[in-house]
């Protein structure tokens, strides 16, 4: 897990997985950029995460129950064209495992729409342009699909861009402000968003917990960095998952909040391990339409991110 990432503050609620992904891929771009000229040229990413069983629906007298599984893989490559022009390409593949124990048919979830497994591919690429030692403008758009095993993937685009600017103060701080645009399934939408990574000192860091496998792009931690092997950090953010269920543009959207402890091991300059244990909660499950949301139970999760740099 990179130690030292970009905290972006939105202004509202965003409640898409691929604006989640959308952000923190260019935002991730443009930091290292600044921060790490001479950084790897390529990474990978390997992510598990796994959830207690939750009730979904706590107003019914036999709520259906869920336990989710997921696996987050991505891989991404950088290469610098001069000394003030890089260009970059990420990919990503998803595989979220909805294991649920029904008690009663309902709107989200039914014998005839029986979805569990969820497929979410992206791809991106990226262009920034490093102006001096301060500053930095990057622009990345991306795509992604994303579908349950009861749709059509050639209906589950979402795309878009980011257009960001960074200021690297001579204490090594930054700051930055960008606009995100997002043509998701059946939703259009654009959004300013402020980027922010402070260094308290050489030890303490507030960031944002940018391993989005476990916690998502939109929150805060407060890391440690115990020595050049260990660090530790605790935060909150927010997650939120989006993806087609039916071919008729209908959709279900989790959104949740998470509380975490982490601990990450950089085992050798390029291999790091980061585990993950925290507590989801306030989760809710959305269907497009019918318009119908029902609250999920809080529940225990835990995770592990692999990294390679090359």
């Amino acid at each position: 897990m990179t130690l030292y990432n970009v905290n972006v503050i939105q202004p509202k609620s965003l409640s898409t997985s691929a604006f989640s992904i959308l952000l923190a891929s260019g935002l991730l771009l443009s930091q290292h950029a600044l921060a790490a000229p001479e950084r790897s040229p390529f990474s990978l990413t390997v992510a598990r995460t796994s959830t207690g069983t939750a009730n979904v629906g706590a107003d019914s007298n036999n709520p259906n129950q869920l336990q989710r599984d997921a696996w987050k893989t991505s891989f991404s490559a950088s290469m610098p064209l001069n000394r003030q022009w890089s260009i970059g390409a990420n990919l990503g593949y998803d595989n979220l495992d909805y294991d649920w124990d029904m008690n009663q048919n309902t709107l989200l979830r039914s014998s005839t729409e029986p979805w569990s497994t969820i497929h979410q591919y992206s791809a991106g690429l990226s262009l920034s342009y490093r102006l001096d030692n301060h500053w930095m403008f990057l622009i990345a758009p991306k795509l992604q699909y994303a579908y349950a095993d009861t749709a059509s993937s050639s209906n589950a685009q979402s795309y878009g861009v980011v257009a960001s600017g960074m200021y690297r103060f001579d204490s090594g701080n930054m700051l930055g402000f960008g606009v995100a645009y997002l043509n998701d399934i059946s939703e259009v939408r654009t959004v300013p968003y402020l980027a922010v990574r402070w260094q308290i000192n050489d030890k303490w860091v507030l960031a944002n917990p940018f391993q989005a496998g476990f916690s998502g792009p939109a929150g805060l931690e407060l890391s440690y960095q115990y020595n050049r092997d260990w660090s530790f950090g605790v935060g909150s953010s927010k997650r939120t998952e989006r993806f087609l269920i039916a071919d008729d543009d209908k959709t279900i959207e989790v959104e949740e909040w998470v509380g975490f402890a982490r601990a990450g091991w950089q085992a050798t300059t390029n291999v790091s391990l980061n585990a993950y244990a925290g507590y989801y909660f306030g989760g809710e499950m959305e269907l497009s339409y019918p318009d119908v949301t029902e609250d999920m139970e809080n529940q225990a999760a835990f995770g592990l991110v692999f990294k390679l740099t090359f």
